[in-house]
This record gives C-alpha cells, sequence and structure tokens, in this order.
C-alpha cells in the first residue's frame, strides 16, 4: 500500500468515526460533491486540499500525515519463507538488520563491502516484502512493531544459532559494557511462569532503548547482544548419577 493510499484511506477513516460525509468535505473544499469524490476516487489530492481536510477533521497537515503513519499495519514477525529468503541471502540479511537498527543506506555502504547498487537492491526486496518503505531519497520506514521477534526455531534462529551462538559467548565478558551472569534455582511453577514475564519485560526494555537511541548519531551507538535463555534444566554430569 502506497503512501498516498494509505492517507486517503486514514481521511475515509477519520469521516466516518466524525459523522461526516462528503457533502461536507464539499462544503470545506468549496467544490460540488461529484468532484469531491472524484478527488477521492482518483486519490489525487493537492497539498492545499490536504490541508482544508486536515483542518475539517480538527488536524493540522502533518498531525493528519502523522496519524496516517502511526496506523499503518506493523509486522510482529515474518513468515517462515520470508525468514528463509533472508537466511538465502547474507547481504539480505546484513541490510535487514542494519535497517532495523536505524541505519542509512549511506552508513551501510560506508561500514560494509557493500556497493551503494547492491545496497539499493536488497532494501527494494525488503519493500517488497513489506519489512520496509523505502521512501524518496533513500529513506527507510520500518514496517516492523516494537515486539517484532523471529520465529521460534525458525530460519533467522537456526542461523544465528548455527553461525553467531559460539562466537558471542566465546568473548570473556570483562571488558566495559560487558556482563554474564549465570545462576540455579529450583523453582515452583509459579515462580517459573513469573520469571518469565519478567524475562518478557526485559526484551521490552531492550526494545524501548532501542527506539530511545535512534535519535543518537550512529558513531556514538554499539551494536548490542543480550542472550536470555530459561529452561528446567541439570548439568549432564549430575543427571548421569541419578538412581
Amino acid at each position: 500500500m502506497t503512501e498516498v493510499v494509505h492517507l486517503v484511506g486514514t481521511i475515509k477513516r477519520l469521516l466516518k468515526a466524525r459523522g461526516l460525509t462528503y457533502r461536507d468535505v464539499a462544503r470545506a473544499l468549496a467544490l460540488s460533491e461529484p468532484s469531491v469524490k472524484r478527488v477521492f476516487a482518483s486519490e489525487r489530492f493537492t497539498v492545499a486540499r490536504l490541508a482544508q481536510v486536515a483542518e475539517l477533521l480538527g488536524y493540522t497537515l502533518a498531525e493528519l500525515t502523522q496519524e496516517a503513519a502511526a496506523s499503518m499495519p506493523s509486522l510482529h514477525a515474518l513468515s517462515a519463507t520470508q525468514e528463509a529468503q533472508l537466511v538465502s541471502d547474507e547481504k539480505l540479511l546484513l541490510v535487514a538488520v542494519c535497517a532495523f537498527n536505524h541505519w542509512t543506506p549511506a552508513d551501510m555502504v560506508a561500514a560494509y563491502r557493500l556497493t551503494a547498487a547492491e545496497c539499493l537492491k536488497r532494501l527494494l526486496a525488503l519493500d517488497r516484502m513489506g519489512v520496509i518503505d523505502l521512501l524518496p531519497g533513500d529513506r527507510i520506514r520500518l514496517r516492523i512493531a516494537r515486539d517484532f521477534d523471529w520465529l521460534p526455531n525458525g530460519p533467522i534462529r537456526r542461523y544465528f544459532a548455527m553461525q553467531g551462538q559460539a562466537d558471542f559467548l566465546g568473548a570473556a565478558f570483562d571488558g566495559p559494557g560487558e556482563a554474564l551472569e549465570f545462576s540455579h534455582a529450583m523453582l515452583a511453577a509459579p515462580a517459573a511462569a513469573e520469571l518469565q514475564r519478567e524475562l518478557r519485560r526485559l526484551r521490552q526494555k531492550l526494545a524501548a532503548l532501542h527506539d530511545e537511541s535512534a535519535a543518537v548519531p550512529l558513531d556514538q551507538r554499539r551494536g548490542t547482544g543480550l542472550l536470555l535463555a530459561f529452561r528446567e534444566w541439570e548439568p549432564a554430569g549430575f543427571a548421569r548419577l541419578r538412581r
């Protein structure tokens, strides 16, 4: 769905919510009702007419466009086929991860062995997948929700389990901004459920901090990995000693 189509759809939704008709719009625009119907059907609004419709709805033009952007459907997850598509092309996966972290195409080309044409090709693929909107000037608007996550045991998680898990855990975790903690406890079912809720809240906090940090220049941000693991577990050596 293009931006214009979505904006017109938002206007129609707001008109209906306020009990306004095309006749009311015609009066505000000083047009005939058939003319207004043709404008909506063709979706060819001038900026001046959009501003007039926004005023009729009680919005500024900027507020109306923000309302339209906020109501764009967001992805909470990809399909297994889409994840497999990302994994099949390492540069596509790279561009996707960079885009999710609010990098510009110029940032990507400057940091990686990636030409501008290769980057644009991958961004167009992500646009077709509905993951981003590629706007004029190669600006990127994300279509993923704050709680977006990869599929459990899906292609992306399997890829990182094979390619990244050992690399991630292979560090000493003793540098600035690094930490590795491990604890073990015997938990009853209600306590285990409470711990799972706390882990979900921590993921949500990480997502919120990620969004807040997007306004900071790229050279002042650092890619940060957070691994959360929780399962019923007994060391293999102990298990071998069980009766």
